[in-house]
């Protein structure tokens, strides 16, 4: 574990802390990779969390969301304390054995998920698992593969990256 202190710096609305230079030097050796989000775990104030390290306007950041600050009673302006290291471990997120269903029966539509982006890949999945019904569930399976297959259904343009053509409206 990598054991710094920073204070809580803020951009646009994103509280964050940078990253001592000897910590990313063991982040970077550790994860094999000095360029995209480096995942680690750690503690902040001693309390857990899992988190990315990324590069923005030059500066390696920790981003520091709602619940971490909250647990570790810290809020931006205060300095502390970190214990932190590189997180092997694969951070995906499963797909619905109903949207992993409907790829199977649209080579197109499954060829063209592929070719999004793994954090695109993941938002959709997540989006799936998070619906409560199995009704609202299957709707919006249909939708995706559809998005998926270039047509243009009413909703979700905002979940598949997509804008609304203004002839649509």
């Amino acid at each position: 574990m990598q054991i710094f202190s920073a204070e809580i710096f803020i951009i646009g609305i994103n509280p964050y802390v940078e990253v001592p230079e000897d910590v990313l030097a063991e982040l970077f050796k550790a994860a094999g990779k000095e360029k995209g989000p480096i995942p680690i775990k750690g503690q902040i104030n001693g309390k857990k969390f899992i988190q990315n390290i990324v590069k923005y306007q030059g500066l390696w950041r920790l981003y520091l969301n709602t619940p971490m600050r909250k647990d570790a009673q810290a809020e931006v302006g205060d300095t502390v304390r970190f214990e932190i290291a590189f997180d092997p471990v694969p951070r995906t997120e499963p797909a619905h054995p109903a949207f992993i269903r409907a790829l199977s029966q649209s080579k197109e539509a499954k060829s063209a998920f592929e070719k999004l982006a793994p954090s695109h890949q993941k938002e959709i999945h997540r989006s799936i698992r998070m619906l409560k019904s199995e009704k609202s569930r299957l709707r919006n399976i249909g939708i995706i593969i559809q998005h998926l297959l270039g047509n243009k259904p009413e909703t979700l343009y905002a979940l598949m990256h997509k804008k609304r053509d203004e002839t649509d409206l």
